[in-house]
This record gives structure tokens, C-alpha cells and sequence, in this order.
């Protein structure tokens, strides 16, 4: 039997009998004329709610209705979707796959004020808890520039668990001047326990570029440093997230990434094999900083090369491609060519990602090996033949990727070759050499 749409489990879903049974839940203002003033769509969309009723569920959509119709069937859908349904030639009911013996639909009234009043309601509770909260944020805010000591701590631990869990309430400390309250909050006399709560906080934040410029003050700096070196990897990562955020600003100057302390501590946060999340954070900074060419120098200076060429095996995809794009970016320095190219597992690394991981990643080991091998053709493209580079270069060759990346394979391969005979270098290019 088709299921009539103004019953649920034999229920009459009128009102009073809605709100009595617990559909609706009852108990703010319902009737109270609000329900006609507040727009449906906008509810469900800001409240984005998992926990609707299903008598409120399209069963095309699966999204609740906002202009809900009854077919001669006894179900009910949206309206659009379920003329959607008509207008692909169908005449049947979607649910019980009967057909139409009338294909009008009948508007539910009584389903559609069940609906907008239970999401008024909702709407009116999440709009009077945002007030709260957003109220309970400024007090806070008023609190930080009072208290001292721990009590300053707890108060922007507590605005922390705020801006995280609610985002109106980021735009209230924005509104409310907080970015510069706690901005002011860093220098060189500033504790961890503060310094990391602070950064924590504006890293949730919208930054404006006013904001930004202040924060790259060196005592500012050079504060979330000592913090990248020596906090808990919460703050690390947070403090990684700050300084890419800084690096946006069109004034933004290099000598603030330029720094021994920083990169080291980077290196120490991409070589924490406990904290896998803190990997991938350090190398997106690292990758950012090697834009500029005088901090890849600085790169190859504190010994990153050889670290980086060793985290090569064991990285997950995304953590691997950021690595390939920091070692091809120093490669493109006459130090980082001399560093990777030194450095006895770059070649074999490298043939062992081409077409294994991504095409992305194939196309900058190429450039890596092609690098090398340009420093002494002799050597290293000799040592590349051995660990299988041939081999592997023709299945690039062979393969449907990009021309561009087939026109270097060629040329690499090419350059393989200039140390053998033709004889010898066809048995070198055999598959069983390639490294597995």
C-alpha cells in the first residue's frame, strides 16, 4: 500500500501532533509567526543539518523538500526533481515504480510547514547560540588585555577552542580588533605558552595585508621560530601555516625565510617519522621558500640534500612530489647540482620513481637526473644505465604521457647512450635491468 504523505508510522502529521510526538521537538515559539519570515532555502543551506527527519527527505534527492508535492500514489517529493522525472519520459511513481494513473501533483501544505517550522526552529537556535558565543569571544578579548600569567593563557586557550570550533566567531575577533590585540602579544619577551596559543588562534583567522605586515616584525618572527624549533608539533605545524601565510604579502622580503634556525627546523619537522602530519607541513613550506634562489643555496649549506634524498622511500605520493619539487628547484643552482650529484643514492632514487608514482613525479625526477647527468655526461649517466635509467626511459618514451616529458626521456636517453656501443647499450636498455 503507498504510503499516505500526511502519515508517519500511522502518525498524523499535523502540528499539534507533530510537535506532541516529538517530529518537531517543540518548545521555541512554535506558531509564534517567525516561520513566515525566515526563507527555507537559506535555512538549509547555513544549517546544513544531518540529523533531518526523513518524512522531510526527497527521496529523489535526497535532500529535504522545500516545496513538497503529492502524487496519486500517496508519496511525496520535490517538486522539481519529481517533474525532472516526468520530463525524462517517465510515468511512474519513483518509490514503488507503479504507474500514474493521474500524473498531476498535489501540493503538500501540511508537509511544507512541518518543514519550515522545524528548521525555524533550528535556524532560531543556532542564530541565538552563535549570539552567545560570539558574546562570550569579546569578553574574552576584553579579558586578554587585563589578566597576566596563566590566567591570560586559559583565556586564549578557551578564544582557541571559539575560533576553531565556530567560524562567526573568527569574524567577530576580526571586527573586534583582535588580530592586533594579539599580534601585540608576541616579541622577544614573550612565552611559549602564550606565544603558541597566539599563533594557534590568527593562523584561523582572515589576515588582511596590514595584519600580515605587522606580524613579519623580526622579534615577531623570529619568535614563531624559536617556537618551529622547540614546541609541541601542534605548534609547529601552526607555525609552518603562519609563515606561508606571511609569505603571500607583496612586501614580504626573503630575508625572513632566509634564516639557519628556520630551515633547520623544517628538516627536523620533514624528518619526524612520529608525526607523519607535520612531514607534509614542513615540506609545503620548504617548497614556498624555494622560490627564492639565495635561501636554496642556504638549503644545500645545512646538508637538506642528502636528508631529502634519503625521505625519498619511505614518503606517501604527496609528500614524495613535494620533495621532487624542492631537490629540482636547488638542482637548478650550481650547489644543489654538485650536492645531489655527490650524493650516491640520488640517481638510484630517482630511476626508481620514473612511471611508478605519478606523472608529475616522473617528469621532475627526469629534470633531476637530467641535471646530473649534465655535470659529467661521462659519470653519471653511466652510473644511471647500470641502476636501469635506460630501460625505464623508454617506457616513458613508450607510454601516453605528456610529449614534452617523451622529448626529454629521448634526449636523456640520448645522452645515456654517447658511452656505448650500439650492441651494448641495446642489452643495457633491457627491462630485467630496471630496479623493481
Amino acid at each position: 500500500m503507498p504510503v499516505c504523505p500526511s502519515r508517519v508510522d500511522s502518525r498524523v502529521l499535523d502540528l499539534d501532533t507533530a510537535v506532541k510526538d516529538g517530529v518537531l521537538g517543540g518548545g521555541v515559539g512554535f506558531g509564534g509567526g517567525f516561520a513566515e519570515k525566515l526563507d527555507l532555502k537559506k535555512m538549509i543551506q547555513e544549517l546544513d543539518l544531518i540529523d533531518v527527519p526523513s518524512v522531510f527527505i526527497c527521496p529523489i534527492s535526497l535532500e529535504p523538500m522545500e516545496d513538497p508535492v503529492t502524487l496519486c500514489t500517496g508519496q511525496t517529493y520535490e517538486r522539481s526533481n519529481i517533474l525532472k522525472w516526468f520530463n525524462l519520459g517517465h510515468f511512474t511513481c519513483p518509490t514503488t515504480m507503479q504507474e500514474l494513473w493521474d500524473d498531476s501533483v498535489t501540493p503538500n501544505k501540511t508537509l511544507h510547514q512541518l518543514i519550515h517550522t522545524w528548521f525555524s526552529q533550528k535556524y532560531l537556535q543556532m542564530k541565538k547560540k552563535s549570539e552567545d558565543v560570539n558574546g562570550s569571544a569579546s569578553e574574552i578579548l576584553d579579558a586578554v588585555k587585563k589578566v597576566k600569567g596563566q590566567a591570560r593563557v586559559q583565556s586564549l586557550k578557551d578564544l582557541r577552542r571559539m575560533v576553531v570550533n565556530h567560524p562567526t566567531v573568527r569574524k567577530t575577533v576580526v571586527d573586534k580588533g583582535g588580530v592586533n590585540l594579539l599580534s601585540s602579544l608576541l616579541g622577544p619577551y614573550t612565552s611559549h605558552a602564550i606565544g603558541s596559543e597566539v599563533v594557534s588562534i590568527l593562523v584561523n583567522l582572515n589576515l588582511d595585508s596590514s595584519s600580515r605586515l605587522t606580524l613579519m616584525q623580526p622579534a615577531k618572527v623570529s619568535l614563531v621560530i624559536d617556537m618551529l624549533n622547540e614546541g609541541s608539533i601542534e605548534t609547529k605545524i601552526n607555525c609552518t601555516k603562519l609563515i606561508q601565510t606571511l609569505m603571500e604579502h607583496d612586501d614580504f622580503e626573503v630575508e625572513i625565510v632566509a634564516s639557519h634556525s628556520l630551515l633547520a627546523a623544517l628538516m627536523r619537522l620533514v624528518r619526524d617519522k612520529r608525526h607523519p602530519n607535520g612531514n607534509l607541513a614542513g615540506l609545503k613550506l620548504l617548497k614556498s621558500i624555494c622560490s627564492h634562489k639565495q635561501v636554496r643555496i642556504l638549503i644545500v649549506n645545512i646538508g637538506a640534500v642528502p636528508q631529502l634524498v634519503e625521505l625519498l622511500a619511505g614518503m606517501n605520493p604527496e609528500c614524495l612530489e613535494l620533495i621532487l619539487f624542492i631537490l629540482d628547484a636547488v638542482s637548478t643552482v650550481t650547489e644543489g647540482k654538485l650536492a645531489l650529484s655527490s650524493c650516491s643514492d640520488t640517481i638510484p632514487n630517482m630511476v626508481r620513481i620514473l612511471m611508478r608514482v605519478s606523472e608529475r613525479c616522473t617528469q621532475l625526477a627526469l629534470s633531476i637526473l637530467w641535471s646530473i647527468c649534465k655535470v659529467s655526461p661521462e659519470d653519471y649517466s653511466t652510473i644511471g644505465v647500470d641502476v636501469g635509467l635506460a630501460a625505464k626511459l623508454l617506457l616513458v618514451i613508450q607510454s601516453g604521457c605528456d610529449p614534452l616529458l617523451k622529448q626529454r626521456s629521448a634526449e636523456l636517453l640520448k645522452l645515456c647512450s654517447l658511452n656505448y656501443t650500439d650492441s651494448i647499450f641495446i642489452s643495457k636498455c633491457k627491462l630485467t635491468r630496471t630496479i623493481r
